[in-house]
């Protein structure tokens, strides 16, 4: 596995599957995470919501209809009726792809296992929360996160749903800041999380805040913006086209490499 204390010193920065390869595969399901893995990503990053019964899966919104074209909240639908919703964004990618369901995040750990050197960013969403309380939502996250802790680092805009996942032991964490302030870096200060995430549009100072932090910059789809972004402190990129970022050679690192189950299955 990465040790992630040396990524602050590449010269190179790690690029991140902003939801998988989602300007190609639907975002958040099994076939975008799968190809971004494939593509050589080491880092991926993943939302998820709890359904109606509370099981975790892959989805950002808080409503189904961008993604699947059924009105509705993804926190009042059980999990048995979201596998018959085509996630495939059909709106977006076309109707060619296959049937093409959201994951629950126990699917997820299954594909991660077999990627033993990926590290993966689980992004614990506010409409869950605001739904079910921090206390159920960090349960079912981190039970089902446990068999693969060490390559899991669990984001949020949520401080408080940060400050729980510490309580629960040796959790690496990463705040996701709305804002590029005093306030936020106050806060910031404070919490002093492993990574620290933000939209790069509002970044506002040439250097970015130090810190005890690891910076991760979203969302950028070009070679020459990551580098420029890399040179100002960020030490990782989040990006929805993680393949065409990869080829690029001067965005060049180390691919992470599959487990041979992975390989006999493949």
């Amino acid at each position: 596995m990465t040790d992630n204390n040396s990524d602050k010193n590449s010269d190179v920065p790690l690029l991140v599957a902003h939801r998988g390869y989602a300007s190609r595969y639907p975002e958040n399901t099994l076939p975008a995470c799968e190809a971004a893995l494939q593509a050589g990503a080491c880092y991926i990053e993943i939302d998820i919501q709890l359904t109606a019964d509370a099981v975790p899966v892959l989805f950002h919104d808080g409503n189904l209809l961008r993604t699947t074209g059924h009105d509705a909240l993804i926190t009042d639908i059980n999990s048995q009726n979201l596998r018959t919703l085509d996630a495939a964004e059909r709106q977006r990618l076309g109707n060619a792809g296959p049937f093409t369901p959201a994951p629950t995040l126990a699917e997820f750990v299954g594909l991660l296992k077999l990627w033993p050197q990926a590290q993966a960013f689980i992004e614990i969403k506010e409409e869950s929360l605001v739904t079910f309380g921090h206390q159920i939502v960090l349960q079912q996250i981190l039970d089902t996160l446990e068999p693969v802790q060490l390559q899991c680092i669990p984001i949020s805009y949520d401080i408080e749903a940060l400050q729980g996942v510490r309580d629960q032991g040796s959790w690496r964490i990463g705040w996701v800041t709305r804002d590029y302030d005093e306030a936020s870096l106050e806060q910031a200060q404070s919490l002093a999380p492993d990574y620290l995430i933000c939209n790069y549009r509002k970044i506002t100072t040439e250097k970015l805040w130090p810190g005890p932090w690891q910076w991760m910059l979203y969302e950028v789809t070009e070679a020459g913006l990551a580098i420029q972004l890399h040179q100002r402190g960020a030490q990782l990129i989040e990006t929805m086209a993680i393949g065409d970022l990869l080829q690029n050679q001067n965005l060049y690192s180390a691919a992470c490499q599959p487990s041979e189950k992975a390989l006999d299955q493949s």
